[in-house]
């Protein structure tokens, strides 16, 4: 298992919330590997990453995840790594998830909507029920290491939402760069960039042709 270090992010993410919004937030500012490495690379996934390369990243490492609190590394929970905790409305995530499942070829098939429905109803889905994952997050011993983001906030207010997620960090940008960023993040740009939506991916992975993976955005 990776070790935690307080200089790390983790983004923790619902099921089936962007997370490539504030994946390209936090590298938005690096622009030539956000254009140039895919973001599996550029902020791995903490669930899929053996611990060799994780312990391997140059500091401060960013990740993502979408683990509840009490399956962190043991290491988490004695650092002082900032989470940026990403929710949605569970209508949405429901939707979401069952198109994820019908491109991504190493889940279940998901049946038809109200079969699948009935699954992520009862949390017979990966992570389990969307109530309990969000409350397992609102955990009191995390204390001010955590930023909680709705997923509406970003299509509402995404210019407001970076400048939260860059104080939260610690972190300034020009006005130049913040306006680079913000163009970056629109979710039709990261649509059209093979570097975010994951259109780069094995078609024996992710099959785009059944349902892009950065569908509306809304």
């Amino acid at each position: 298992m990776c070790s935690s270090v307080s200089s790390d992010l983790r983004v923790e993410i619902e099921q089936k919330v962007n997370g490539k919004w504030v994946k390209a937030i936090q590298k938005g500012y690096y622009f030539t590997p956000v254009q140039t490495i895919p973001n599996w690379e550029r902020v791995p996934w903490l669930e899929a990453t053996p611990a060799l390369f994780v312990d391997k990243m140059s500091s401060p490492r960013a990740m993502v995840s979408h683990m509840p609190y009490h399956l962190m590394p043991s290491s988490f929970f004695s650092s002082k790594a900032k989470i940026i905790y990403i929710t949605r409305d569970p209508r949405d995530v429901l939707v979401s998830s069952f198109h994820f499942h019908r491109m991504a070829n190493f889940l279940d098939n998901p049946g038809t909507f109200e079969e699948f429905a009935a699954k992520f109803l009862a949390g017979k889905v990966f992570y389990g029920k969307w109530a309990d994952h969000v409350k397992s997050w609102r955990n009191p011993d995390i204390g001010d290491r955590i930023l909680y983001i709705k997923y509406e906030e970003m299509i509402q207010d995404l210019r407001g939402v970076i400048e939260r997620i860059l104080c939260f960090l610690g972190r300034q940008l020009s006005e130049d760069a913040l306006d680079r960023v913000y163009e970056h993040c629109q979710f039709k740009s990261m649509k059209h960039n093979k570097m975010s939506n994951y259109s780069l991916a094995p078609e024996n992975f992710m099959d785009s042709s059944k349902s892009p993976f950065l569908r509306k955005g809304r």
